[in-house]
């Protein structure tokens, strides 16, 4: 494939990884990283290693139907077009209600909102935010949404791969304490918070269909379609992108935090403060820039595109649901529902941001099963151009993924009535 080939495919991939890093990458592995350490490395490998083909179908089924996923659920029936709408409903406020507030806080932090407006600015600061973020996807839609992602993207890996050789020539991996001796992840407030870093590593299963969407929009953007193996190679350098940064994110927080007996503070802005002030704390004032920029970067890319995920996923719903095209005013309202709503959440949680984070975590992974298991049928039953089927080792990933995702989803709804 030529240079123009490469440009011309590069961006759903990359939308994909900008949406996944974020909540997931900087607050719970580097939370997984400060509380225990390589403890739960299994956890973010296993999840990303189960979730990697539920995704990948985003891009092959687009590439090989011209549709997206949100069109392959409705030949279910309207019953699952219905289904999706509701499921995605009832997630997308949680979802954006925590990464807004996460984007929010490091804004007020590296601006210093909260020096002039008050001690509670974050809400003020997510409003300007939200404002923002949907003024640019009005404005300049796919187009603006993939330049702004693609720039984002450099700042992010040249932040948080700075920070993180900053972090192991400081302290040695060897250095870095075990796990608490009576901790155990299969139960009690541990198995909460391993459910809820599987429920967004590296992002929801019920997300998928976004990468369907953002396919078909840069084909239409660009006027060219790659084939298939070449818009897997694109997706799966996104992929890759995301699986690296987690694993960099758990080892600032297992290096600079755990090592250091540190604990990221629940609050709002000071959890935003307490992030970089602790890496900058360990590593020196000549991180500050990395850190912060990394972080606020990781979090506004992950806000404007899930932003425009939810809003395009709810017009392709109701047009799936009505069997006609996809309606503009549909998506432009959505948008603003969806921030308000996402407002109304960061109003009710001013104080503690991981019960926001925990409660769009949890909801996630509970319905990551049937979206799979709804993503597999599409993309290997008889309908499906035979030549695009995953092959066997995919499928066997999936089925394995499947069942990772289904059994721990089990245990938790267990250890509620236990």
């Amino acid at each position: 494939m030529n240079i123009r080939r490469i440009l011309l495919t590069l961006g759903p991939g990359i939308l994909f990884a900008s949406t996944a890093i974020g909540t997931s990458h900087l607050v719970q592995s580097t939370r997984a990283g400060a509380d225990y350490g390589f403890a739960l490395l299994w956890a973010i490998l296993a999840a990303n290693v189960a979730k990697y083909p539920f995704f990948e179908f985003g891009t092959r089924y687009a590439n090989a139907t011209g549709t997206s996923l949100i069109a392959g659920y409705r030949t279910f029936g309207k019953w699952a077009s219905w289904t999706y709408l509701v499921l995605t409903a009832l997630t997308c406020a949680f979802v954006m209600g925590g990464v807004g507030i996460v984007t929010a806080s490091f804004l007020d932090h590296l601006f210093g909102a909260s020096l002039w407006l008050g001690r509670n600015a974050t809400p003020h600061v997510a409003v300007l935010t939200f404002t923002a973020c949907v003024a640019l996807l009005l404005i300049g839609r796919y187009g603006a949404l993939d330049k702004v992602i693609k720039a984002i993207s450099l700042v992010l890996l040249v932040g948080t791969v700075s920070a993180t050789i900053g972090a192991l020539l400081h302290t040695p991996i060897s250095a870095v304490p075990a796990a608490p001796q009576d901790f155990n992840p299969w139960r009690g407030a541990e198995f909460t918070f391993l459910i809820a870093l599987l429920g967004w590593m590296p992002s929801a299963v019920d997300l998928s269909p976004w990468v369907s969407i953002w396919t078909l929009e840069r084909y239409q953007q660009t006027g060219f379609k790659p084939k298939l193996r070449a818009a897997l190679q694109e997706f799966n350098l996104g992929y890759g992108f995301c699986v690296v940064l987690a694993l960099c994110f758990l080892l600032l927080g297992a290096l600079l935090l755990r090592t250091h007996d540190m604990a990221l503070p629940s609050g709002t802005a000071a959890f935003a403060a307490g992030v970089i002030g602790l890496y900058t704390e360990v590593l020196g004032p000549w991180s500050a820039p990395f850190v912060g920029s990394a972080a606020f970067a990781a979090m506004l890319g992950t806000c404007i595109a899930c932003l425009d995920g939810f809003s395009r996923s709810f017009s392709h719903g109701i047009a799936a649901l009505r069997d006609a095209p996809v309606n503009l005013t549909h998506e432009r309202t959505s948008l603003v529902l969806i921030s308000l709503g996402a407002l109304l959440l960061i109003i009710a949680f001013p104080g503690d941001i991981r019960t926001l984070l925990d409660l769009g975590n949890i909801l996630s992974f509970c319905i990551a099963p049937p979206s799979a298991l709804a993503m597999l049928i599409l993309v290997t039953r008889g309908q499906f151009p035979k030549a695009a089927r995953p092959k066997r080792w995919l499928r066997w990933t999936a089925y394995f993924g499947l069942t990772f995702l289904l059994a721990l989803t089990i245990l938790f709804l267990r250890s509620l009535v236990v």
